[in-house]
């Protein structure tokens, strides 16, 4: 069972001119030109963070009860894939009583390479955060929150202006702000209109390889990129799939 009763995250579109999957779709041409080349009026704000290529994970507080969950919205301790059971045990040894009921954190877990290399500067790195009714909070609320629970953000690369493609991905530059070793996959684009959530949109560069480092498509061993640590620093004994 989905102990919210839903997806903890769900899709995000993409701009135009990225690399696309069968199931995912583009936003309208009106939406990327605010994000992209000119706002509306000062009532928009545009925020531009890196990407991350690690699994989408959230922890959410729910009746008193925290839970480790998959994108999906599972819990992760119920899930097929070690990188999940390791995220689950990195949970269960953090304090998350600044966590208010109701609320979610989601970020991108860089315990096992997926597609890209890491020297992870963290091993949850956050890029989103829910209150009540699903409500996604506003991006000044949410970094807030992760500070709150001692959490990493995905890098902020622009506030305030619209950026293109080509600007972001050049401040990006090869290996972005959070430890890649070699080329990142794109940035995310999230428009805020008088301080509410309003839309976003994302860029995947077309040289992209989807999890060509799992051990589903390599044969071999998953690859851990970081150990699981507790929130004072100490790490947690490995077990047969913990580097």
């Amino acid at each position: 069972m989905k102990p919210l009763g839903h997806k903890a995250y769900g899709s995000i579109p993409h701009l135009s001119g990225s690399r696309v999957g069968p199931m995912d779709y583009h936003i309208h041409k009106g939406q990327e030109a605010i994000l992209t080349e000119k706002l509306r009026d000062k009532n928009d704000r545009v925020i531009v963070t890196e990407k991350l290529d690690g699994s989408n994970v959230a922890v959410a507080r729910k009746n008193g009860s925290v839970f480790a969950l998959t994108r999906a919205g599972y819990e992760a301790s119920t899930s097929p894939y070690p990188m999940h059971h390791a995220f689950a045990d990195w949970v269960r040894l953090r304090d998350w009583s600044n966590l208010p009921d109701g609320f979610r954190v989601s970020g991108e877990w860089m315990h096992t390479a997926h597609g890209t290399m890491y020297a992870p500067t963290d091993l949850l790195i956050c890029f989103d955060a829910f209150g009540q009714d699903n409500r996604r909070l506003p991006h000044d609320e949410a970094r807030a929150m992760f500070s709150a629970l001692g959490l990493c953000g995905a890098h902020v690369i622009s506030d305030g202006p619209p950026v293109s493609v080509d600007r972001a991905l050049s401040i990006l530059g090869e290996v972005g702000f959070h430890g890649a070793t070699e080329q990142i996959e794109g940035a995310v684009w999230r428009c805020e209109r008088r301080g509410v959530f309003d839309f976003m949109a994302k860029f995947v560069r077309h040289e992209k390889v989807d999890g060509k480092y799992l051990d589903s498509v390599t044969g071999k061993e998953p690859v851990v990129m970081a150990r699981i640590e507790d929130a004072t620093g100490g790490a947690v004994p490995a077990r047969g799939w913990v580097a």
